[in-house]
C-alpha cells in the first residue's frame, strides 16, 4: 500500500533519485541544477508547479506526480495537467501509478476542474497501459516549436 501525500523536505533524497530516473526514461539530459530549479518551483507558492509523492509503509517516496492547473479558454474551464509521473521501477505493477492518477481525479474534482491531461511517449508501452485503464486516450496530436 502506498499513501499520496504532498511532497516535502524528507522526500529530497528519494525525489532526487525518481526524478533522475524519469529524465534517463525519457532519454533527456537533467543535471543536479535543473532538479535544484524544479525543487524550488514545486516549493514556491507563487509558481504554478505542485507535486505530490507515493510513500511506502516505510514513508519512503517511491512515486512522483509534477502537475498545475491550466486555463481551457474554449470551454471557460480550468484543468490538470500533469506534466510528469514516474513509478520507482521496483514498484511497478503495484499500482503505483493508479494511486497517484487517482489522486489527482480527486483532487481536481474537488477543486471543480474539468480534467487531468498528460501526454506519454507512443512508445510507453508499460505506462499507456494504466493510462489506458484509467482515462480515454484522445485524439490530439502535439508540437513542439523552438522560439
Amino acid at each position: 500500500m502506498v499513501q499520496i501525500v504532498p511532497l516535502a523536505e524528507r522526500h529530497r533524497a528519494d525525489w532526487e533519485r525518481l526524478y533522475a530516473g524519469y529524465a534517463e526514461f525519457y532519454k533527456v539530459t537533467q543535471t543536479p541544477e535543473m532538479r535544484a530549479k524544479v525543487w524550488a518551483w514545486i516549493h514556491d507558492p507563487a509558481h504554478e508547479v505542485n507535486a505530490v509523492v507515493a510513500e511506502d509503509e516505510a514513508g519512503r517516496a517511491v512515486g512522483l506526480a509534477h502537475y498545475r492547473a491550466f486555463a481551457r479558454p474554449l470551454s471557460a474551464s480550468t484543468g490538470c495537467f500533469l506534466d510528469d509521473l514516474f513509478v520507482d521501477p521496483s514498484q511497478r505493477g503495484k499500482r503505483v501509478a493508479d494511486a497517484l492518477l487517482e489522486h489527482l481525479r480527486a483532487l481536481a474534482r474537488e477543486k471543480g476542474w474539468s480534467t487531468v491531461r498528460w501526454i506519454t511517449a507512443d512508445d510507453n508501452y508499460r505506462g499507456r497501459g494504466v493510462y489506458d485503464r484509467l482515462a480515454k486516450r484522445t485524439w490530439w496530436i502535439t508540437y513542439d516549436m523552438a522560439p
